[in-house]
């Protein structure tokens, strides 16, 4: 399995991941200022734009060894890993997993509970339903690609550019660059499989006991935790930000004022200076 990153810089090795219908491209801004004190890598996630994309694996444990392997591969035992939206969540999976290979974590967007948060909000809210629809129909057998295929610009559109609160944070020439990594052969099964398993109760839950936790949700971090949100998110809600087994002791919490889920690329210096201060 090969993944695709770009890499820039030299030091302590600094993980960065983007979310769904992403590609390494979300931390276009951060990756130049990072890398002036960090050997920053941004890879584009299993199934993305350059990446392999295999017909399996999109599970959150498949997920965290890709990334436990990349930072074997650079020649690091650990590395600051700093997550974005399904980034965020591979990130969480990923300080629990393999504690000893994570030094710093920082979580943008993403609640610990990522099913539960959006479940929650789907249903205790019509607007909140209204602007997740297009992840529901997603969940439809036989449907998606076709219809994301038919209908990929508008449907970046509305995520990107109409869902933003800092609208200048989307221009069309950045809309039409995550359009052509989509675009590219084998991308949007693979994306499916994502958008699948983020809503899988497989994932989130054991088997055997469907209404028990993840063997993992309980498990302490022990790496030092920042969480950054936008205040004006409508995609993903703050409930579930903050769940058991987060220390007040490691955990710093951050929330940014109008701004919406694209954090760090609706608010990138902001989340610099956030991220700066945190892994130093």
């Amino acid at each position: 399995m090969q993944l695709h990153y770009v890499t820039e810089g030299s030091g302590k090795l600094l993980i960065l991941l983007h979310g769904l219908f992403e590609f390494w491209y979300s931390w276009r801004h951060q990756l130049p200022y990072l890398s002036r004190h960090f050997k920053v890598v941004v890879p584009d996630l299993r199934g993305y734009n350059d990446s392999d994309k295999p017909r399996n694996g999109y599970d959150l444990d498949t997920l965290s060894d890709d990334i436990c392997s990349l930072i074997q591969a650079l020649g690091y035992e650990k590395a600051h890993i700093v997550g974005h939206d399904w980034g965020g969540a591979i990130a969480w999976h990923l300080a629990r997993r393999f504690p000893a290979n994570v030094e710093k974590l920082a979580v943008l967007s993403t609640p610990q509970r990522w099913q539960t948060a959006l479940t929650h909000g789907l249903a205790h809210s019509w607007d909140h339903l209204q602007k997740n629809w297009p992840m529901l129909a997603l969940q439809t057998p036989g449907l998606p690609q076709w219809l994301i295929q038919d209908n990929l610009s508008s449907l970046l559109t509305y995520l990107f550019q109409q869902q933003a609160v800092r609208k200048s944070a989307f221009s069309q020439a950045n809309t039409d660059l995550y359009q052509a990594a989509l675009q590219k052969p084998g991308v949007i099964p693979a994306v499916l499989q994502h958008v699948r398993h983020c809503f899988s109760l497989n994932d989130w839950f054991h088997i055997s006991g469907w209404l028990r936790p993840s063997r993992l949700s309980l498990v302490p971090l022990r790496a030092p935790t920042l969480i950054m949100w936008g205040e004006d998110d409508t995609l993903l809600p703050a409930k579930g930000l903050f769940a058991p087994g987060l220390s007040d002791e490691t955990l710093i919490k951050r929330s940014i004022p109008d701004c919406g889920h694209w954090i760090q690329q609706e608010a990138p210096q902001s989340v610099n200076r956030e991220l700066m201060q945190f892994l130093a």
